[in-house]
Formats: C-alpha cells, structure tokens, sequence
C-alpha cells in the first residue's frame, strides 16, 4: 500500500483508501479529501489506470497529489486502514464489500449496491438478484440531514446519490408532517452529464448533448424505489438530462393535505425541518444549479398553489458534491466520530 504523506496531516488522522478513485466521483473524494484536518488519503484504486498518476488523469488535483499513483484494486491492500470508499459502478461494491470484513473499518459506499431495504426490489429495477441480500440490514441509509443516528459509527453506509437526495431533501420533511398527501407525488428532475460517469457513452458525448435535453427512464428508472424508501411517498419519477457538468435541479409536485395551507407554511415547515443543519438552504429564492456548484449544500423553496392545488418543492444541488462525494464525506465523518462538517465546503464557486 503506498502511503500518501502530507505534512497538513496530525498523528492521530483516520487512514482512508478509495475504490474507484479514477471516476468523476473518486476524484470529487480527492479534491475534497485534500481539505479534510482528520482523514489521509493512504490508497487509491483503479483497475483502468493502475499505475498512472493520479495528476495526470486530474490535472486539478497534482498541486495536491503530485506523488500519487492509482493501484490495482486489491481487497489486501486497504487491510488496516480506518474507512474505505467505493466509488464504482453499481454490482461491483456488493462483490467487495463482503472482502473487506474485518480488514477496514468502515466502508462508505457511494452506489446503490445496498440503499435498498427489500433483496426483492433489485432484480425488478436493476435486472438482477442481490449477491449477498443479507447485508442490506447491516447498511446505514446516507442522508445524515433525514438519518443521522443509524450513520454514526456505522460499519456499512450506502450514501444516497444525488437524485435520491434532493427530492428527498425536498420532500421527507413534508411527507412526515403530514402536509402532502404521500401518493401521487410526481418528481421531474434535471441533471449534469456527469452524473453518468467518467466512460464513454455514445448519449453522452459532447455532440449529443450540447444544446439538447432529453428525458430518460421513463416510468422505470432505477432511483425510484430509493427515492420512495426515503421520502414514505408514491413518486412518478422522471430524470432528465441536461447539457451542464454539474449539478441536479428536481421539481417535486404533491398534494396538500389541507387546502388552505400557503406558501409560507410549506416554507416555515421546511425552514423548521432544516433549522439547525448547515448544509441545507431553505429560501424563498428559486434554486438554481449555478448557485450550489462545488458546495456541499441543497437549496430549497416551496409554493403553494391554491388555483390548481399543488404543492411544488424544487431542489437544487451539485450531483458531484452533496450528490455524491461530499454526502459520503459527511456519512464518514459521522461513522469515524468526527464534526459532520469537517473538510466540506459550504461556499460554492461563482461565477
């Protein structure tokens, strides 16, 4: 294992490794790492680039990571470190999870391979059968702002990806409080090409997406059953994909369960909901992606429409950041013990 020595760190830091550290969201995990007083960077995986620099791949990070190489992903070489992240595509991380027992500490997963409670859900919306259903209980849900307590000090997280979250964040607090009805409820939401990672995909390259938007996964997109198990509502689900780097921007429609409820009460509420977490911004502005870029934090407004009578929550966020690599920051820094907010940044980049 090779060790990544930087003199910002103390004696006493967590020694973390990542699976996956060449993708989109293994190198938004370094960026923000190279910020954090309490975690070291020991191991970086990468089967498609073992043995690269790290900076030559992310020319961003070499100020950084100058020294740093990507390794074979080897389940032996993160033997002793403090935490691990996998940042791979969904199936591989239900493969190594169950090679990491008793060699790390904790794993933090950023895919979808063990959000889901039920074995039962992922043949119907991933194609296939669960390979090892009995760690599904085992796994903390990562969204610290709706389930904080199972995440800390917790041994397995399955950090919530950015659709989940922002409609989720939008969503949760009304469903609870009994101010939406929690059926029919409709999610339509917009995301960067990033959010499909770093491979080439044919719909994804520059000439397929610059000045276009598409919908995707109409009715059957795999997000909607994490998206109902976090919100305890019915959602039709339509992503979309929009011609932007970064970020997601999800439009929620329900109905109240009170008709003469106001905007100012779906804003109090959410307000109220929010009150005491920093990585959460209730306004009665429209969020927009461009605010929210580099930041670990989701924007939020909500109206009320008494001529048609719906109840609309719109969220933004950046699919990178709160979407993925700094939601699974936030879950590490609850399961080692440390300030939630260490190493993530609350001010995004403008313009």
């Amino acid at each position: 294992m090779q060790k990544y020595a930087c003199s910002c760190y103390g004696p006493d830091v967590a020694k973390i490794g990542i699976f996956g550290a060449s993708g989109y969201g293994g190198v938004e995990l370094l960026r923000l790492l190279a910020a954090h007083p309490e975690l070291e960077v020991a191991f970086v995986g990468a089967d498609t680039n073992a043995g690269a620099a790290v900076a030559d791949l992310a020319p961003s990070l070499s100020a950084a990571y100058s020294g740093l190489h990507f390794d074979a992903s080897d389940p032996a070489t993160v033997d002793g470190l403090d935490l691990v992240f996998c940042a791979l595509p969904h199936g591989a991380s239900s493969r190594l999870v169950p090679l990491l027992d008793g060699k790390v500490g904790h794993v933090v997963d950023l895919a979808a391979d063990f959000r889901l409670r039920e074995a039962a859900l992922y043949p119907q919306w991933y194609g296939e059968e669960h390979p090892c259903p009995d760690r599904l209980a085992d796994a903390a849900f990562g969204i610290p702002e709706l389930f904080r307590e199972p995440l800390r000090g917790a041994k397995l997280i399955a950090s919530a990806g950015c659709y989940v979250t922002a409609a989720a964040l939008a969503l949760a607090p009304l469903v609870r409080s009994g101010f939406i009805e929690p059926a029919g409820v409709v999610v339509d939401a917009a995301s960067g090409v990033s959010g499909a990672g770093r491979t080439a995909k044919p719909d994804f390259g520059f000439c397929a997406v610059d000045e276009n938007m598409s919908a995707y996964g109409l009715l059957t997109h795999r997000h909607t059953p994490e998206i109902e198990q976090s919100t305890g509502a019915q959602v039709l689900f339509t992503p979309h994909l929009a011609p932007m780097n970064r970020g997601i921007l999800a439009t929620c429609y329900a109905r109240p369960k009170d008709l003469s409820s106001t905007s100012s009460d779906a804003l109090a509420l959410l307000g109220q909901a929010y009150a005491d977490e920093p990585f959460v911004v209730v306004s009665e502005r429209s969020p927009s992606t461009k605010a929210t870029q580099g930041s670990n934090v989701c924007h939020l407004t909500a109206r009320v429409d008494p001529r048609t009578g719906w109840v609309l929550v719109i969220a933004a966020l950046d699919n990178l950041v709160k979407g993925a690599a700094g939601q699974a920051i936030q879950c590490a820094n609850l399961a080692l013990g440390l300030d939630e907010t260490l190493g993530l940044p609350l001010v995004g980049v403008s313009p």
